[in-house]
């Protein structure tokens, strides 16, 4: 995210390889705090009735009692100051602890959420920042997506809104468990304010960092004055809206209907947009104190700032509409099982990242595949004579006695694999072998699936082609 100078505004960072380490969750501080008043005569309007085409595939509307948490059958908490193993300080140098307690987050028994920092008498800050289970909001073939929330900012302004940091934004379903593949599988920033500026901005961050196709640490962005009232004085209606209908594909962000930002898939190499929007995408809503983007539009938190405004929310909301239901579409035969498919070619994923490859040929491989990961390649073309053999080129890292399965799979991941080798340390994660492996015969089109298995939660192989062979 940035302003208009074009300053660098992280929400992630990519990390050294790093998966899955375990971190203990920090307590909640028992922090006291009277919050601010909502001016808002709209202060609990219901989310309004889908258009004409549309479905609505999530809602929460904060129904329930003052002072109860969120719903977690929707929600998670994110608490301390980052994810486990991911960048201290969730990425951005933000100071805040990240807590579940009530005094942070909680329903105000209107229909609201509120979202609340607080300040103790140590001068230490604490917030609240959650994001929804679900990781698989995306647009069907040929259809749209529309993330939207109903907020009223911290209504704070002045040298007492120092440092503060509401936002309400997406990031790609892969992130969740890796925290290293940023900004590569993508971010959707739908609302972002600091400093409580009448402003809110709207970006999305892909490719690499730092530069790179999308401008990172910067990304591609803009913003704009809130209509009407001023952001911080009254609700507004943020949302995006993706959509797989047109060509080039767009992702435009408006705020309370006004198209300000889009971005379309020309305005970034194929693979880039490939990575950034192959997957599904979680929703985040959080009030973070300090960090990049305040220091760079006036200064970061001081003794001027006042704790106690809550980022107040009415709703969230996720609508869809096209006629491919959000579910695969059926195989279409475009790829040969009989020539090398670039394992970054994946039509869906889990837990990948696409990287630079030292390999013959130059390109990209697929790497951080661990236990649990997979790659969907749709509509291979095995033909009329079956194939009996899967060829795959491999690399790894992995550190001693860590090893784990390649493995191939028909038209779901979790079918019976059709056959699967076993790879561990190869001599680094650039150091390259072929590898072959008899499989179950198979003719026909089908949808492959690469699927990764490990007895151990670490990294422990790449993946730059694989093939088939008679």
């Amino acid at each position: 995210m940035s302003d208009s100078s074009g300053t660098p505004l992280p929400r992630a960072l990519r990390r050294p390889r790093l998966r899955r380490a375990l971190v203990a969750v920090l307590g909640t501080l028992g922090l006291a705090a009277a919050a601010a008043t909502v001016t808002s005569p709209a202060a609990n309007a219901s989310a309004p009735t889908p258009p004409t085409g549309w479905s609505q595939v999530f809602l929460d509307d904060f129904e329930g009692a003052a002072g109860s948490g969120v719903n977690t059958a929707n929600w998670q908490y994110d608490t301390g100051i980052s994810y486990p193993g991911g960048p201290a300080n969730w990425g951005t140098g933000e100071v805040e602890t990240m807590t579940s307690s009530t005094n942070n987050v909680s329903l105000d028994g209107n229909g609201n959420l509120r979202i609340t920092p607080l300040r103790d008498s140590a001068g230490r800050w604490t917030s609240g920042r959650i994001e929804t289970n679900r990781t698989d909001f995306q647009p069907p073939s040929g259809g749209k997506l529309r993330v939207e929330a109903r907020i009223q900012m911290p209504n704070v302004t002045g040298t007492a809104a120092e440092g503060y940091w509401p936002a309400f934004w997406t990031l790609g379903a892969p992130y969740r468990g890796n925290y290293q593949n940023w900004p590569g599988v993508g971010e959707l920033d739908i609302m972002e304010n600091v400093q409580g500026q009448n402003k809110v901005w709207a970006t999305m961050h892909c490719g690499s960092n730092p530069g790179g196709p999308c401008n990172e640490t910067t990304g591609i962005g803009n913003s704009v004055a809130c209509p009407g009232t001023t952001c911080q004085s009254g609700f507004h209606t943020y949302s995006m809206e993706w959509d797989r209908s047109v060509s080039p594909e767009a992702i435009r962000f408006y705020v309370d209907g006004v198209n300000y930002h889009t971005v379309t898939a020309g305005q970034v190499d194929a693979t880039t947009w490939a990575n950034a929007t192959n997957h599904g995408y979680f929703v985040i809503l959080n009030v973070a104190m300090g960090g990049a983007f305040p220091d760079a539009l006036g200064g970061g938190l001081d003794n001027d700032t006042v704790p106690g405004h809550p980022m107040v929310v009415d709703y969230v909301q996720v609508l869809q509409s096209g006629s491919g239901g959000g579910t695969t579409p059926p195989p279409t035969g475009n790829r040969d099982a009989y020539s090398a498919i670039q394992a970054e070619s994946y039509d869906g994923q889990s837990g990948t990242i696409t990287e630079t490859t030292s390999d013959t040929g130059a390109g990209q491989n697929i790497g951080a595949l661990a236990n649990g990961d997979w790659a969907l390649y749709k509509g291979v073309n095995f033909g009329s004579t079956a194939a009996k053999q899967f060829v795959a080129r491999v690399a790894s890292g992995a550190a001693g006695g860590v090893s784990g399965l390649v493995e191939v799979r028909l038209d779901s991941r979790t079918g019976t694999p059709l056959g699967s080798f076993s790879v561990a340390n190869t001599g680094g994660w650039q150091s390259w072998r072929t590898v072959p492996a008899n499989i179950t015969s198979v003719t026909g089109t089908h949808d492959v699936y690469l699927t990764f298995t490990s007895g151990q939660p670490s990294d422990f192989v790449n993946v730059n082609w694989f093939d088939f062979g008679h």
